[in-house]
């Protein structure tokens, strides 16, 4: 007897069945493509989210990420379009790290500020360590914890993105660590403006303590300003160094891991990260190229400095996509209680030597 399936279908001229004809898949190329436009729609709508009133103090990064987090708790991942969203989650975030270099005066740091590295390498070896040494307390998840600690200790979402690969980290424990960084370094910048007014600060000395306790380079542009154009140089000079100790903090990182991972089964080979010679050669551009003997505009850096953000920002998209509420919930606030109190012990320590 024939199967259902087998009579279902329809017979053709010479009383055969007809086979069914499969249908016409999307080229490679085609869901490739589509995926990185899916991720590049996003982080416009993070961009346009982060002009509204309210959410222009959160900053378009983490507006793209939480609209990422929530398509994916809604309508669950897009799996077609997988593989160009994993291309702009890994190498559109090298490359924003590579154009993050321009950021980097070289020159200025070096010249002017020498006096601010020393305590810029004392902000980010107790922020990493004490960060950690509470994620031990906490029993919080381990790589989490560590990018927190970075993230807090040298310039939020760019170093998260750079210790991120050298780490091993997955993917949503990236973009959770962003997220809590853009989070919690929006609402201290906040507060930094609050207190202002009524702390026994000089511009200067309030400056460098913006500097050299805050999250990311826009938190201490938000928190400096109301020092005044002297204040917020210092405050951003203080945060350049910190950016600057990015190079050497990742290549120590590169020799924690072998070394932890020295005697243990399986794989323990580190990619190394070529996209910070990128970084410094970008940087090296920068400071004594750009500017100099190939003369830019004030609107040109502007616009280079948008189009990095964006680009990191679509990163953040891909990685945004595969975060879980649930695991949010069971893996992030541990470690978010760990950089909080770590954020808090930074910026009262942080006074006392600014």
């Amino acid at each position: 007897m024939a199967s259902q399936s087998a009579r279902a279908l329809p017979l053709n001229e010479q009383g055969g069945q007809q086979q069914k004809k499969p249908e016409p898949k999307p080229s490679g190329s085609g869901l490739w493509l589509g995926g990185i436009g899916f991720t590049v729609i996003i982080a416009l709508l993070g961009f346009a989210l982060a002009k509204v009133p309210g959410f222009d103090r959160v900053g378009p990064l983490a507006c793209a990420i939480v609209i990422a987090v929530m398509y994916r708790q809604f309508f669950g991942y897009p799996e077609k379009i997988r593989a160009g969203i994993q291309f702009s989650s890994k190498r559109f975030l090298r490359f924003a790290i590579i154009l993050y270099g321009l950021k980097l005066n070289i020159d200025v740091v070096l010249h002017q500020g020498l006096g601010l590295i020393a305590r810029d390498i004392g902000v980010i070896a107790f922020a990493i360590l004490f960060t950690m040494w509470l994620g031990k307390l906490l029993k919080a998840e381990s790589s989490l914890t560590m990018l927190v600690g970075v993230g807090t200790g040298v310039c939020g979402a760019a170093a998260i993105a750079a210790v991120s690969p050298i780490i091993k980290a997955k993917d949503d424990d990236t973009a959770i660590g962003v997220g809590i960084i853009a989070l919690v370094g929006t609402i201290f910048s906040i507060v930094y403006t609050i207190l202002r007014p009524i702390l026994p600060l000089s511009a200067i000395d309030y400056g460098i303590w913006s500097g050299i306790s805050l999250h990311e380079i826009a938190h201490v542009a938000l928190a400096g300003a109301p020092a005044g154009p002297d204040g917020l140089a210092i405050a951003l000079l203080a945060k350049l160094g910190r950016v600057l100790l990015l190079i050497p903090l990742c290549f120590i990182l590169m020799y924690w891991v072998k070394r932890k991972n020295t005697g243990n089964t399986g794989d323990t080979k580190i990619e190394f990260p070529w996209f910070l010679i990128g970084f410094i050669l970008m940087s090296l551009f920068g400071s004594y190229v750009l500017g100099k003997s190939i003369p830019v505009s004030k609107a040109v850096m502007d616009g280079i400095s948008t189009a990095t953000t964006f680009i990191l920002t679509t990163a953040m998209v891909g990685l945004g996509l595969n975060v879980s509420l649930r695991d949010l919930r069971t893996k992030a606030l541990r470690p978010l209680i760990a950089m909080l109190i770590t954020s808090v012990v930074l910026s009262v320590v942080a006074y006392f030597i600014a």
